[in-house]
């Protein structure tokens, strides 16, 4: 038959399998440096934060590694499978970009009524959470510490009390798991001790709004929370 299976493609997928085809042919030997993200966004004609979730997922299958201050350096030659890997996990997750702006849009809102309403109990559950996100990064535990950020954001969403945010918001949070979204944290918001007690120090700040009953103050914090990390994908 005359036809080809259909799949959709993401921006961040072609820019992707570009770079591997340019590997594999040896524009870019392996050990060599790749051009810089603002080089790649203006060759290829889209966003830097789209160039940004390729080199995540090119990261992500062991093909480039990111040296900092230095760029990005191909790691090895691309087999058939690492062909098929890269744009099969950008076209199978839910976009980084996406799920930032769908969680910015909401989760203010969220930790607004959760300060409207929140007893000692929940106060108590989130600075549990908090301390398990500090004691992670003490152990130098990114994936640990990955989990207890995630625990922290899906008790914010328990402690609202409603079920149409719940059914929003949890699939969202659950992008946490995914593989693209904790190599584009890890590799450009999370990047260093200082960047996670930085992170844990703003979620400190929204808990003290939330037991002070202050509205504003926590939907403030969690709004600083996404902006920085929608800045880091986009500087």
């Amino acid at each position: 038959m005359p036809f080809q299976k259909v799949r959709a493609t993401k921006v961040s997928a072609v820019v992707a399998e570009q770079i591997v085809e340019a590997i594999k042919t040896g524009v870019y030997p392996v050990g060599s440096r790749l051009p810089s993200e603002a080089e790649l966004a203006q060759a290829t004609g889209v966003s830097r934060a789209s160039v940004r979730e390729a080199l995540s997922a090119l990261q992500a299958v062991g093909l480039i590694e990111a040296k900092s201050g230095s760029g990005n350096f191909v790691r090895k030659s691309p087999t058939q499978e690492d062909e098929a890997d890269v744009p099969l996990l950008l076209e199978s997750e839910a976009g980084c970009l996406e799920v930032m702006e769908a969680r910015e849009t909401l989760e203010p809102s969220v930790v607004a009524l959760v300060a409207r309403k929140a007893s000692r109990k929940v106060v108590r559950d989130l600075r549990h959470a908090i301390g398990e996100m500090r004691s992670q990064i003490a152990s130098a535990d990114f994936s640990s510490y990955f989990q207890a950020d995630k625990r922290f954001h899906l008790a914010l969403v328990a402690a609202a009390g409603n079920r149409l945010l719940s059914a929003a918001l949890v699939p969202l949070i659950s992008t946490m798991d995914q593989t693209l979204y904790r190599e584009f944290t890890h590799r450009y918001y999370l990047k260093t001790e200082q960047d996670l007690e930085e992170v844990v120090d703003l979620h400190e700040e929204l808990v003290s709004s939330i037991e002070r009953q202050d509205e504003e103050g926590a939907a403030a914090a969690m709004s600083e929370h996404w902006r920085r990390m929608r800045e880091t994908s986009d500087a």
